[in-house]
C-alpha cells in the first residue's frame, strides 16, 4: 500500500497527472526515514530536514509533525516486512500550463511508500568496496534534498560502468560526499568528515557516525578536506541510512591504504551495529 494525496492505495492504482510539477520540472522534495523492527528512526531529525528542504524550494509544508507521523505510521504498520525504508516526496503539484514560474494556486502532490529495508551484502563489509571519483558538478543547494537527482545518477552510473558501488565527488579540490552517500576519511587514526553546508545533504547517517566517534573516544575532526588528502588517507568509507557504513578500498583502481577495509572502520561498524541493536531497533532517537 502507498498514500497519494489523502489515500491509502495499492500502489498499482497510484496515478499523478502528467502536467503536476514534479514530472515535469523536478520540482519537489523527498526524504527517506529507515525503520527498524517497525520503529521510524529519528523521525523528528527526518521531518526536520523535510521541513527544511520545503523551506529551500519555499513550498508550504503540507502536513504537521504530528500528522506526517501518523500518515508514515500507518504506511510502516500496514507493511508486512520489519525493516522498511519509507520515502516520502513532496511536489508543488499540477496546474492547468506548463509554466516556470510557480502557480497561485498550490495543490501540493504527497506521495508516501515503504520498501524492505535490507543491509548490505556481507562481502561488501569484509571486503570493501570500490569507487571512482568525479568534479561534483551539481547545483549549489545540495543541502535540499531535491527529488530533481539527474546529476546523482549520472554521477552514480559512472560508477557501475565502472564496476563500482560508488562516486567520490570532489568540487574545486576538496572533498563533497558521494553520488548518493556520504564520506569519511581515516588519516593518522583521525576521523575525518567534510562540514555541514550548502554543497552536501546532512545525512542522519553521518551524524550517528560522529555520534558513536565522540561517545567512543574516537579521534575526529570536521573539515575541509583536500582532494590531495583524499588519495593518500589509510581509509575511506561511505555512509547512508541504507547502506550504513561500508569500507572503499579503491579509489580510480588505486588501493586506499593497504586496499583492505581498515581496523578503524571496524570498531565503527562494530559500535553501529550495536547503536542499531539498542537504539534504533528499541525506537529511540539515540
Amino acid at each position: 500500500m502507498v498514500y497519494l494525496n489523502g489515500e491509502f492505495m495499492p500502489i498499482s492504482a497510484a496515478r499523478v497527472p502528467v502536467m503536476d510539477r514534479g514530472f515535469l520540472f523536478g520540482d519537489g522534495v523527498y526524504e527517506v526515514i529507515p525503520v527498524y523492527s517497525k520503529r521510524p528512526f529519528r523521525l523528528a531529525e527526518h521531518l526536520k530536514r523535510l521541513r527544511a528542504s520545503l523551506a529551500g524550494i519555499r513550498l508550504a509544508n503540507p502536513h504537521s509533525d504530528a500528522e506526517w507521523a501518523q500518515l508514515i505510521g500507518r504506511i510502516v504498520e500496514l507493511a508486512d516486512f520489519p525493516d522498511q525504508q519509507v520515502y516520502v516526496q513532496v511536489t508543488r503539484g499540477a496546474d492547468g500550463k506548463r509554466n516556470h514560474a510557480f502557480p497561485k494556486l498550490v495543490r501540493p502532490t504527497v506521495f508516501i511508500m515503504t520498501e524492505p529495508l535490507l543491509p548490505p551484502p556481507v562481502e561488501q563489509r569484509e571486503l570493501g568496496i570500490t569507487a571512482v571519483s568525479a568534479a561534483d558538478n551539481r547545483w549549489l543547494r545540495c543541502d535540499i534534498k531535491a527529488i530533481s537527482l539527474l546529476a546523482n545518477c549520472l554521477l552514480r552510473q559512472q560508477a557501475i560502468e565502472a564496476g563500482c558501488a560508488e562516486t567520490v565527488l570532489f568540487r574545486d579540490g576538496f572533498l563533497s560526499e558521494g553520488a548518493a552517500s556520504n564520506i569519511f576519511a581515516v588519516r593518522d587514526g583521525v576521523l575525518l568528515a567534510p562540514p555541514k553546508n550548502h554543497l552536501m545533504l546532512p545525512g542522519i547517517t553521518y551524524d550517528v557516525i560522529l555520534e558513536l566517534a565522540q561517545q567512543h573516544g574516537l579521534p575526529h575532526q570536521v573539515r575541509d578536506i583536500l582532494e590531495t588528502e583524499v588519495r593518500a588517507v589509510s581509509e575511506l568509507w561511505m555512509t547512508s541510512s541504507t547502506k550504513e557504513v561500508l569500507p572503499i578500498v579503491s579509489l580510480d583502481g588505486r588501493p586506499v591504504g593497504d586496499g583492505k577495509p581498515g581496523a578503524v572502520f571496524a570498531r565503527m561498524y562494530s559500535w553501529y551495529q550495536a547503536f542499531k541493536r539498542s537504539v534504533m531497533r528499541a525506537g529511540q532517537d539515540g
